[in-house]
């Protein structure tokens, strides 16, 4: 009886389509559900904020250019990663990224630890012409940042959208975007978001403190 039903399913392309898609549907489920409610689960670690008004506006533009297509920011916890942009990237650290940066394309260095790295003068020259500090540097150059100013409502408008998408932006931090970000060129915008990469969010493996005795000795 049981051949008999499988040899339907055989000889029938619309019954084997059928069937076909409700399996592949019940293993995507099996496989995703897990992923999303753990994705859900993240929480941002104590002290790490949203960005604020101009690094907002920095990472936008960041992601406008296409910055993404050639630096990730996703640290792998191996040894010749971490020795040479720091410590690996969790999950933690992009839970107020919409989308989240970090990729798998590296033309240029991973960015996830940048913040400091370099001086602001040094980024907006980079940026600006980057074989002026970079001579063989294959990246073009965004002379444009430089003229383009922040719109502030702009900013309002997509912090009150982050907000109901779960970003704690208060009604204080909304109403000062504007003035945070008066007389402010994109370029300063994208300096800042790449100078505050790694420096609030990056995390810090525990340190393991000795017990003093009495006496001051372990």
């Amino acid at each position: 009886m049981a051949y008999r039903h499988f040899e339907f399913i055989e000889k029938h392309a619309a019954a084997l389509g059928i069937f076909t898609a409700v399996m592949v549907s019940f293993g995507g489920l099996a496989e995703i559900t897990p992923l999303f409610m753990e994705a859900h689960a993240v929480k941002a670690p104590a002290g790490v904020r949203p960005y604020d008004p101009l690094r907002l506006a920095g990472r936008d533009i960041y992601v406008r250019e296409g910055c993404y297509l050639c630096h990730s920011q996703m640290i792998r916890a191996l040894r010749f990663e971490t020795q040479r942009y720091g410590h690996y990237s969790t999950a933690e650290e992009s839970v107020y990224d919409r989308p989240f940066q970090w990729g798998s394309k590296r033309t240029g260095p991973d960015l996830a630890r940048v913040g400091g790295k370099y001086s602001d003068d040094w980024q907006r020259m980079h940026l600006l012409d980057p074989r002026s500090v970079v001579p063989p540097s294959n990246m073009p150059g965004y002379p444009w940042l430089a003229k383009a100013a922040i719109d502030g409502a702009d900013i309002q408008a997509r912090m009150r959208v982050l907000r109901r998408l779960g970003d704690p932006y208060s009604d204080a931090d909304i109403a000062a975007a504007p003035v945070e970000v008066k007389g402010k060129t994109e370029l300063d915008a994208l300096v800042a978001y790449l100078q505050g990469l790694g420096i609030d969010n990056e995390p810090h493996p525990a340190v393991a403190t000795a017990k003093v005795g009495k006496a001051g000795t372990p």
